[in-house]
C-alpha cells in the first residue's frame, strides 16, 4: 500500500507540476484574482501591491544566492571534497545512504538553516558517488526532508523573535523564553519524533520506486577545479603571479576568520545566514589557495543561482499582495472563527501552512499573522508560546512542497522541484501526525 501511493505521487509530481518558476508564476495570478474577490481591493491595487513588493526580498534574495554559491564554492574545494567523502563512506547500501543524508541535513537544520540546506544537498552529492546505486531523486528529497525540523531549532525565526525584549509584539505578550517554545514538551517531542521517522520514512520511499535515476558521473566530479589547478599555465607576469599567489589568499583569508572568532566571541552562539555566509566564502578562498582558483569556481557556482535570483522577486511581489490587501488576515482570521482554547493551537498550525505557500518566510509570517493569532489566543485563553510555535511550525511544514526553499538546495543538487516533490508530499502528511499530536496532548 505505501509502495503504491509512493509511486502514485511520484507520477502525479512528475506529470503535472510544471518548473519552479511557473509555479511561481501561477501563484501570482492566483493571489491576484484572490484579492481582488476577495477583499476591497480593485485591480490598480493589486497591481501596485505586486509591483512595489516585488523587491521586497533584496537583500534576502542575495542572501539566498550566495548561499547557492558558497556552498559551491567550499563544496567543490579538495579538503571539503575529502572531508565529505569520508564521511559517506559511512553508507555501503541505498538504504544506508538515505538514512544517513537525512539525519546529517535535519542535525544540519537544527544548528541552522541555511547550514543545513547547503550541507545537505552538498553531501548528497558526495553519497551518491559512494553508493551509485541509490536513487539520487531520493536521496536530494532526503535531503530536503531535513528542512522540516528548522523552526524547531536553534535558528528559528519566530521563537527567537518573541524571546527578545523589543519585537513588535512585546506589549501584548512580553519577552517569551525558549523554555516555554523551543525546549517544551510539545516542541521537543515533535522534533525527536521528526528525526527519528525521517530516515525511516524516506527509507520507504527508496524501496518503493523501482526505476533508479541515472545520473551523470561528470555532474558529480565535485574536486575538478582541484584537478584543474595541476595543470594550470606557470605565471610570468606579475598580474599572473598575484593571480595565483597563496599568499594573498592565506592574508585575507586569516582576516576573515579572526571576524569569525570575533563574532562568536561577542554574540554568542549567533549561526544567522550572513555569518554562514561568511564562513563557507572565506573557508572557500583558504582551501582553494590561490585566487584564480577561487574565482573559476565563483564562475562554476554562479552558474547554479539564476533560479534562485529570478523567482525569489516573484514571491515578494505575491507576499506583497497577501499582506497589502488582507487577504493573508482574512484567511487567519477564518481560522479564529472555528478555533477554541484547545483547538487554537492545532487551527493556527494549519492557517499558518496555508499561508506559508504565499508568504514563504518565517519571519515574514510572523508579522503577518502574530498581530491576529495572539490576540484570539489571549482572548481564547490559550498558550501564547504555543501558538506562536504552530505558527512556526506551519511555516516548516508546508515548505515540504512549496518550492521557494528547496530552489538552492535543488541548484546545488543539479535537480528541477518536480524530481522531489513527490517524495516530499509523502513527508507532509507523515508530519502532520506527529505534529498535531504535539500540540493537541502536550
Amino acid at each position: 500500500m505505501f509502495g503504491a501511493i509512493i509511486r502514485f505521487f511520484d507520477r502525479m509530481v512528475q506529470r503535472f507540476l510544471p518548473d519552479a518558476f511557473i509555479f511561481a508564476i501561477i501563484l501570482t495570478l492566483i493571489v491576484f484574482v484572490l484579492g481582488i474577490f476577495m477583499t476591497d481591493s480593485s485591480t490598480v491595487d493589486m497591481v501596485n501591491y505586486w509591483g512595489v513588493g516585488f523587491w521586497d526580498l533584496l537583500a534576502f534574495t542575495m542572501q539566498m544566492a550566495l548561499i547557492v554559491i558558497t556552498g559551491y564554492i567550499l563544496a567543490s574545494s579538495k579538503i571539503m571534497a575529502n572531508l565529505m567523502s569520508r564521511l559517506a563512506l559511512l553508507a555501503h547500501t541505498p538504504g544506508q545512504a538515505i538514512v544517513l543524508v537525512t539525519l546529517v541535513a535535519s542535525i544540519a537544520c537544527l544548528i541552522n538553516y541555511g547550514f543545513g540546506l547547503v550541507i545537505g544537498a552538498l553531501f548528497a552529492k558526495h553519497v551518491v558517488k559512494q553508493v551509485p546505486t541509490v536513487d539520487y531523486r531520493i536521496l536530494v528529497a532526503s535531503a530536503y526532508s531535513g528542512f522540516l525540523v528548522w523552526h524547531g531549532g536553534f535558528s528559528a525565526s519566530i521563537p527567537l523573535t518573541i524571546a527578545t525584549d523589543n519585537h513588535f509584539l512585546f506589549d501584548t505578550i512580553g519577552s517569551i523564553p525558549v523554555t516555554q517554545t523551543l525546549l517544551s514538551p510539545y516542541n521537543l517531542f515533535i522534533v525527536i519524533t521528526l528525526v527519528a521517522t525521517l530516515p525511516i520514512v524516506n527509507y520507504l520511499s527508496s524501496r518503493a520506486i523501482k526505476e533508479k535515476t541515472i545520473i551523470d558521473p561528470a555532474f558529480l566530479n565535485l574536486d575538478k577545479n582541484s584537478e584543474e589547478a595541476a595543470t594550470e599555465e606557470k605565471a610570468n607576469t606579475p598580474a599572473e603571479k598575484m593571480e595565483n599567489s597563496q599568499v594573498l589568499s592565506l592574508l585575507i583569508g586569516i582576516l576573515g576568520l579572526a571576524f569569525i572568532v570575533y563574532h562568536f566571541a561577542s554574540n554568542g552562539f549567533d549561526l544567522n545566514i550572513n555569518i554562514v555566509n561568511f564562513i563557507m566564502l572565506f573557508l572557500g578562498i583558504l582551501f582553494h589557495r590561490t585566487p584564480r582558483r577561487f574565482l573559476k569556481s565563483v564562475t562554476d557556482g554562479v552558474k547554479n543561482a539564476g533560479g534562485v535570483i529570478i523567482q525569489f522577486p516573484f514571491y515578494a511581489g505575491i507576499m506583497g499582495m497577501m499582506v497589502e490587501s488582507g487577504l493573508s488576515a482574512q484567511i487567519a482570521e477564518w481560522f479564529v472563527h472555528f478555533s477554541t482554547e484547545a483547538t487554537f493551537p492545532l487551527l493556527t498550525f494549519i492557517s499558518a501552512g496555508i499561508i506559508n505557500f504565499f508568504v514563504p518566510s518565517g519571519g515574514g509570517q510572523w508579522a503577518v499573522q502574530g498581530p491576529i493569532m495572539i490576540p484570539a489566543a489571549i482572548e481564547l485563553g490559550a498558550d501564547t508560546a504555543k501558538v506562536a510555535m504552530a505558527v512556526a511550525w506551519g511555516d516548516a511544514w508546508t515548505n515540504m512542497i512549496q518550492p521557494f526553499w528547496a530552489l538552492p538546495a535543488l541548484a546545488i543538487a543539479g535537480l528541477k522541484v518536480r524530481d522531489i516533490m513527490g517524495f516530499c508530499l509523502v513527508i507532509l502528511f507523515w508530519a502532520f501526525i506527529p505534529i498535531s499530536i504535539g500540540f493537541i496532548f502536550f
